[in-house]
């Protein structure tokens, strides 16, 4: 039997997104003629969000989207969690809603990690032809700093330890939530610390990290106080 993949994506705010990504997964997998399932996490998102994904499941049916909404905003890492206990795949795929994370990309985590059975294959924006679109060099530099820094601290000896877009085994991911402190952006991080430390294997596969089209970032100034923080925490409890 070939694997299943299931794929996780979280939302909030994310009406305009939503039937874009889904498509562009659709699109991909099928013509690959690779089996998988899209679990959509919503948590409560008040611009109808959940009204888009139920459209689509009707358009894409049941088996191909599952709805698992949450009645408000929990958290990254929670909804991973609760989304996982919803999965049927082999491999579970997590990527943002937002568009930044392009669905053409999967492929290549898929050959990825078959030419080396890895438990882990996350993208990089650092590594090969790799490279981010759209952003002023303002983040940039936040986003150089934030991972530099995450580099030093931690020494994870993965590339684009903030990352977001990634491939695991599902009982690989299972342990590594199992093991995790974190629930905010820093949940990201702490997943690639921990699958070193259990001497999980982790392959790279580059990616072209594109800025959001539609809606707001949800990075503001008190999520990157609770980065700081939570990355010293991290870097005191590993």
């Amino acid at each position: 039997m070939p694997p299943k993949y299931s794929i996780l994506l979280p939302t909030y705010n994310e009406k305009e997104n939503l039937p874009v990504i889904v498509y562009l997964i659709h699109k991909y997998l099928e013509i690959s003629e690779i089996e998988y399932e899209i679990i959509i996490i919503d948590d409560g998102s008040p611009d109808g969000t959940l009204e888009v994904a139920k459209q689509l499941e009707t358009i894409y049916g049941k088996d191909k989207i599952l709805l698992r909404p949450r009645g408000k905003k929990l958290g990254l890492g929670t909804a991973y969690i609760h989304g996982m206990k919803h999965a049927t795949g082999d491999f579970i795929i997590i990527m943002d809603a937002d568009l930044s994370h392009h669905p053409k990309f999967i492929l290549d985590f898929l050959k990825k990690q078959a030419e080396q059975d890895y438990d882990v294959v996350t993208g990089s924006r650092y590594i090969g032809n790799g490279g981010v679109s759209g952003w002023d060099f303002k983040r940039k530099l936040v986003s150089r700093g934030a991972n530099f820094v995450s580099q030093l601290l931690l020494r994870p000896k993965v590339s684009d330890l903030t990352g977001s877009f990634r491939l695991y085994k599902k009982p690989v991911l299972e342990k590594l939530i199992e093991s995790c402190i974190s629930k905010g952006y820093v949940f990201q991080m702490e997943m690639m610390v921990r699958a070193r430390q259990l001497n999980y294997t982790i392959g790279e596969v580059p990616i072209t990290f594109v800025d959001r089209v539609y809606g707001e970032s949800k990075l503001g100034g008190s999520e990157i106080v609770q980065f700081v923080k939570s990355l010293l925490y991290l870097f005191a409890t590993t």
